[in-house]
């Protein structure tokens, strides 16, 4: 279910593959009278705000909040994929501001590529660094609709000249195609930085060895696939997530 990195396939007829974790059946509701009570703060050293606070894991995710939070959100996620985004927009504020904000969650994304756009867009996020990556990840994902369009409709002859690129080629051809070199100069990345992140094969290989472990290791088989204090959830939303959460922390 998984693209290959060095897949030229741009259809993306792939699109609901292997891209939707599992639902437990937790409805909206449920997750809404669990969410009531208020949490317990863990304050940020200095009077921080623990939101403010990313940094890059050993495991090459990006992890936001408390490094010391007694619950530990892990988040396998593809860029391109469409379910992600759902999440993206039912989760990333309550998440952010009730839960990661609390001290009692930290929350990290790890790269999974399922798509040939996912490699090119996660290489640039990468280069941003930690601090803007949640900010631009949830944009991306609210710009699905524009940028994913342009990539599913390119003419057969482009598509077909996509596929028989070298890998770095490949990424700055994709990220041209779908106009999000324009999205990331806008969001300070001169375009002689933005060649040079799509050049990096080393970024390339970070990114199929982070993919790799989390279906070897860690059992990914979709996105989103998240796991909490290292233990597999078979939730796929945040309907299902919020209720677990609230469990982990006790409240």
């Amino acid at each position: 279910m998984r693209s290959s990195l060095g897949t030229g396939a741009v259809a993306l007829a792939l699109l609901l593959s292997g891209c939707g974790g599992s639902d437990d059946g937790a409805s909206l509701n449920a997750a809404a009278a669990n969410s009531s009570a208020p949490l317990t703060q863990i304050a940020a050293p200095n009077n921080g705000d623990w939101t403010q606070i990313v940094s890059e894991t050993p495991e090459g995710g990006f992890r936001v909040g408390n490094p010391d939070a007694p619950v530990k959100l892990v988040e396998y996620a593809s860029i391109t994929c469409p379910h992600c985004g759902d999440f993206s927009a039912n989760a990333a504020e309550p998440l952010m501001n009730t839960y990661v904000r609390s001290g009692q969650v930290s929350w990290e994304y790890r790269p999974f590529m399922l798509f040939p756009s996912d490699p090119a867009i996660f290489m640039l996020l990468r280069c941003q660094g930690p601090t803007p990556f949640f900010t631009l990840t949830e944009q991306l994902y609210a710009a699905h609709d524009d940028w994913l369009n342009r990539l599913q409709t390119l003419p057969p002859e482009q598509a077909q000249q996509l596929q028989s690129m070298a890998p770095t080629d490949q990424a700055r051809a994709i990220i041209q195609a779908t106009g999000l070199d324009q999205f990331f100069r806008q969001r300070g990345m001169p375009e002689a930085r933005i060649n040079a992140c799509l050049a990096d094969n080393s970024q390339l290989e970070r990114l199929a060895q982070i993919t790799r472990e989390g279906s070897e290791q860690h059992g990914v088989t979709g996105t989103p696939s998240f796991f909490i204090n290292g233990e597999k959830l078979d939730v796929g939303d945040w309907a299902g997530l919020q209720p677990r959460l609230r469990a982990a922390i006790g409240g």
